[in-house]
């Protein structure tokens, strides 16, 4: 029997979505608004959710406080009242549109978890635009 945990967590940050291979003017046409050199900003809401076996010994997957800190520590004291474009590593190199910074939440937190448990991170960058992804 596996049963699935979750829990929310928000940060605010900046960034700029922009593809230095591309003109100014494919990057505008691609990105819009999202490239403004001057940044623009997001409210932020992450959802990670852990799924496993019940432990016998605990009634836990995962004990939540477990799952509060490695959410802390990985993603919202890393991102909050960031630019991701400049104050985070993992984005030098890659855009940080709301896939990637999934992708990135998610590979921050896995290394965190037993191996006996599975992840999904659904990151919310708008209220009604929003992201998934689980390590497939």
């Amino acid at each position: 029997m596996k049963v699935k945990v979750s829990r929310k967590a928000h940060f605010n940050a900046a960034h700029r979505l922009h593809n230095p291979a591309l003109s100014d003017s494919e990057n505008e046409e691609l990105f819009g608004k999202c490239n403004n050199p001057n940044w623009h900003g997001h409210n932020y809401d992450v959802i990670a959710t852990v799924k496993g076996t019940i432990d016998p010994k605990t009634g836990y997957v995962i004990d939540m406080k477990v799952l509060k800190d490695i959410m802390n520590e990985e993603v919202i004291d890393r991102f909050d009242h960031r630019n991701l474009n400049l104050d985070v590593d993992d984005f030098q190199a890659m855009n940080p549109t709301a896939e990637n910074i999934a992708v990135v939440i998610w590979n921050r937190m896995r290394k965190r978890l037993n191996d006996n448990l599975e992840l999904s991170i659904i990151l919310y960058e708008t209220e009604r635009n929003f992201v998934e992804y689980s390590g497939e």
